[in-house]
């Protein structure tokens, strides 16, 4: 491990550190030279997809994933031995391809799951895990293994970034993260953040000029889109050894992820959270030069030239892509990336074949794949419908919307939601909400091409949950653990027959709606 840990002590330098943020105000300004010349103009919207989720024994329990794993296309390592990551290559919006992000996130998921059955485990489409490891979850979390002089931690996979982070955390924290969630007050290591999982929508904007506007639109609609995918309402079995059923429900959000990741990476200047707005694409570039350096890629030289100014504009900007990595709010820009597939699966043209999107990343993962690409499809339709149709939506209070965000953490679909009508008018009821953001969906989908058939298969298992038994996840697992206690089972024993339950309906692929 002499390579891993000289890679650490390298990525924890000031020197270094210094170095590299020198070299990206650098990039910056190169940036921003070239998306004035239009190198990132591109021809049409596209989508993406990351998606999230965690490794399972025979027996329920967490397990960590066989390297060999992330040999198949499409799946890679995330930041906790037991995680793995599911992504899929851009498409142009189209009804070719949101069916082929369908297909192919499917495919990789099948793939997965295939190989983990070889092996007796299974890879689990889930937000938060529950049934911990044998050895308990804050031994896993806290666990170290002592190499070269330096403490690594034993169930983080051993990416040098990824313990240069969680060393840089720990200390700025002296030695402990304040979690201040009930049942999980501390943790020993930014490794808490594993527990949850999430899924990560893409959205590429032809015209670099107009993602401040899309980011602000984004984060009014945060709120209502996390109150119908909320999916984490409860920690690990042991966390709540000694606390009552009550206690647990009355104290525990809805969408635990969002405390959990926000907590185990704050490093005191609270860099995950909702984004404030942005004027313009100079200030958005603005905030992410000046946002706090925690550590310097130690696969990247600090200082550089024009160097980053040839290749593919994916490549040119590695200490900008580095820095936005830990700017972390629930949307953000990505500059550079995969040029999107159209219609026939070829490259499409577009400047020198660069892209800008919008990564949304307040949601949780979905049960299944079809409930995946269908708040994929959501999220879409919804961003372009509320600019395309000229929707007053972005006149809610930044404030406002902030607090519709948290309210959704809190409670789920039950939250107090805030909105702005087509009519100009603010409201808070949620049927009325909801009635307005399928529209907009539905409008943004039309807009981008995507013919009424297709739009009406991508959106179904999402709309249909407004009127199943439970509106999101997060609401059936507190139903079926509430109903469990109060038939006379002990918490931890009706917490884990509801993730087993889960499970197995997940397994299944049955949209989460016609549970």
């Amino acid at each position: 491990m002499t390579d891993t840990t000289d890679a650490v002590r390298a990525a924890l330098d000031p020197d270094r550190r210094a170095a590299f943020q020198r070299r990206v105000e650098s990039e910056a300004e190169s940036l921003r030279d070239d998306i004035h010349a239009g190198v990132f103009d591109a021809d049409g919207f596209a989508v993406g997809m990351e998606l999230e989720g965690y490794v399972v024994d025979s027996e329920g329990l967490l397990a960590p994933a066989p390297e060999d794993l992330f040999g198949i296309d499409g799946c890679s390592q995330e930041l906790g031995v037991h995680n793995a990551e599911l992504h899929t290559d851009p498409d142009v919006v189209s009804d070719v391809g949101l069916r082929r992000q369908f297909d192919g996130l499917g495919s990789t998921y099948r793939a997965v799951q295939a190989h983990l059955d070889e092996v007796n485990r299974r890879f689990v489409l889930d937000a938060l895990w529950t049934v911990p490891p044998a050895e308990g979850t804050r031994t896993y979390i806290g666990a170290t293994t002592e190499t070269d002089g330096f403490g690594l931690p034993t169930n983080m996979r051993p990416v040098p970034r990824y313990v240069a982070l969680d060393a840089e955390i720990r200390a700025r924290s002296d030695g402990t993260l304040n979690l201040d969630i009930h049942g999980f007050t501390s943790a020993a290591s930014m490794l808490a953040e594993s527990l949850a999982t999430s899924m990560q929508p893409h959205f590429q904007v032809p015209d670099p000029t107009a993602v401040p506007t899309y980011l602000n639109v984004a984060t009014r609609t945060m709120g209502p889109i996390l109150s119908l995918t909320s999916n984490s309402p409860f920690l690990p079995t042991d966390l709540s050894d000694g606390h009552t059923a009550e206690t647990v429900f009355d104290r525990t959000p809805h969408e635990l992820r969002i405390p959990l990741f926000e907590r185990s990476v704050d490093e005191g200047s609270h860099k995950c959270r909702v984004p404030e707005d942005v004027p313009d694409l100079d200030t958005l570039i603005d905030r992410i030069v000046t946002d706090p350096t925690l550590v310097a890629p130690p696969d990247l030289d600090g200082d550089a030239g024009d160097g980053h100014r040839s290749g593919d504009p994916g490549d040119r900007y590695p200490a900008i892509g580095a820095k936005r990595g830990t700017y972390w709010r629930w949307v953000r820009p990505v500059f550079g990336g995969d040029v999107p597939r159209a219609a026939d699966g070829d490259r499409v043209d577009g400047g020198d074949g660069g892209s800008v999107r919008i990564e949304y990343r307040p949601l949780p993962t979905q049960p299944t794949i079809r409930d995946t690409v269908g708040v994929q499809a959501l999220v879409t339709g919804v961003l372009r419908g509320v600019v395309a149709a000229d929707h007053p939506l972005a006149t809610l209070p930044w404030d406002a919307a902030e607090e519709s965000f948290y309210a959704a953490v809190d409670d789920g679909p039950d939250a107090d939601l805030h909105w702005v009508t087509r009519a100009g008018d603010r409201t808070t009821a949620t049927p009325r909400i909801y009635d307005e953001l399928f529209a907009l969906a539905r409008r943004g989908l039309d807009e981008l091409g995507v013919g009424a058939e297709t739009i009406e298969w991508a959106l179904a298992p999402v709309e249909a949950r407004r009127e199943a038994d439970h509106t999101a996840p997060s609401a059936w697992k507190r139903a079926q653990v509430r109903e469990a206690v109060d038939a006379g089972a002990s918490l931890r024993t009706a917490i884990e027959g509801m993730q087993a339950d889960y499970v197995e309906r997940a397994r299944r692929g049955t949209p989460f709606a016609e549970w």
